[in-house]
């Protein structure tokens, strides 16, 4: 039988925070064999091991916050936009190396952008155009990432 106190904490919050301390030890065990090293020497396993034992510390003041907060339900979620944002990440990866960076830009934030009901085709196609050029201008040109710009 559960108790009246166990019913009101708040599950979402212990869930969240659960979840991410099994995450952050699951990268501890999985970097186990990197050498850590010391902030004046860093080794491979420091930057992964490091953000691991954040993540622990951010899942274990989530989880006592949920064990300290009233109970909340879990919100119903929508499906439809997280389909539609993994439709366009992956039409993103899949079509960057074949058709270029920019016709890859552009299906991802025009895709991407159907996943909010109230977006205005009018600024989806203006922050489409600037986002792309200004990407491609980072990334492929300033940073040198090997991608080609369009298929042409």
């Amino acid at each position: 039988m559960i108790s009246g106190r166990a019913k009101q904490r708040d599950l979402p919050d212990i869930l969240a925070g659960c979840l991410l301390i099994a995450l952050g030890a699951l990268g501890l065990w999985a970097g186990r064999d990197l050498t850590f090293g010391s902030p004046a020497m860093m080794g491979p396993g420091f930057l992964p091991k490091s953000l691991c034992v954040i993540m622990m510390a951010i899942g274990s003041y989530v989880l006592v916050k949920g064990l300290a907060k009233p109970r909340e339900d879990f919100e119903t979620i929508n499906v439809r936009p997280l389909a539609i944002l993994v439709v366009a990440i992956s039409g993103f990866a899949y079509t960057a190396e074949s058709f270029g960076f920019l016709v890859a830009s552009v299906w991802l934030l025009v895709i991407g952008s159907l996943a909010d009901p109230e977006s205005r085709w009018r600024e989806v196609l203006i922050s489409t155009a600037v986002l792309a050029s200004l990407g491609a201008l980072l990334f492929v040109y300033g940073l040198g990432v090997q991608m080609p710009i369009s298929p042409f």
